[in-house]
């Protein structure tokens, strides 16, 4: 499930947004300040941030620049519109001023979440995995990974297709243009070889088996 990093000092706002995240299915991790913040994006990588400005110590504003491949959306009572363009031109995906609906929140969380998925053409991220495949690599927890171009091939269109059982055939005819050299022989080793690489750094199956179908980005 994605993880929703709510970065706010009100705590009354704070939770009102993670039970509403919560009851949507999404997992939430919560910081009070900018400092805080900035610990907790040095040890994990959330799929969304919902960013408040007024925050004590280090503000939203110069916690911006500082967060890198994640969409945030920012969540904020200031209204002017210099204040809104400086910021989406400044890194941020999203603007909501407050008071805002929740309803509305939650549309715009689903369309970064989406955008974040689909990636430019050559990034995708799902949860912790982030696949570069111009560059031929994958992100987990921080740690770069190489791939072949046919592991590179077949992990795009895993998580293109996110928790959705894919075909032995169709990964064939989806990677042949990239890859004509992968047979239904050697697809099992190419699967087998990205599940043991991306195991390594921390030890988590990210990829399974379905009996009679083929194979899922596991969730």
């Amino acid at each position: 499930m994605p993880n929703i990093l709510i970065i706010d000092d009100d705590t009354s706002i704070s939770e009102m947004l993670s039970e509403a995240l919560e009851n949507e299915g999404y997992s939430v991790t919560k910081a009070y300040s900018g400092t805080e913040a900035v610990m907790i994006l040095s040890q994990s990588q959330p799929d969304l941030i919902l960013l408040d400005l007024m925050l004590p110590g280090m503000s939203g504003e110069e916690l911006l620049p500082k967060i890198k491949d994640i969409p945030v959306i920012v969540v904020s009572a200031k209204a002017d519109i210099s204040d809104k363009v400086g910021l989406l031109l400044g890194g941020a995906a999203d603007y909501i001023t407050k008071p805002f609906d929740i309803s509305e929140l939650l549309a715009r969380i689903t369309v970064q979440l989406r955008k974040n998925i689909n990636g430019d053409g050559n990034t995708i991220r799902i949860d912790d995995l982030t696949l570069c495949s111009d560059k031929l690599t994958v992100i987990v927890d921080q740690t770069e990974i190489r791939l072949t171009r046919t592991e590179c091939a077949i992990l795009k269109l895993l998580m293109q297709n996110p928790h959705t059982p894919i075909g032995k055939t169709t990964i064939l005819e989806k990677i042949s243009y990239d890859t004509p050299d992968c047979t239904e022989r050697s697809l099992k080793q190419h699967i087998s070889n990205i599940r043991h690489k991306l195991q390594a750094v921390n030890g988590k199956d990210y990829i399974e088996a379905v009996y009679g179908i083929g194979f899922k980005l596991k969730s």
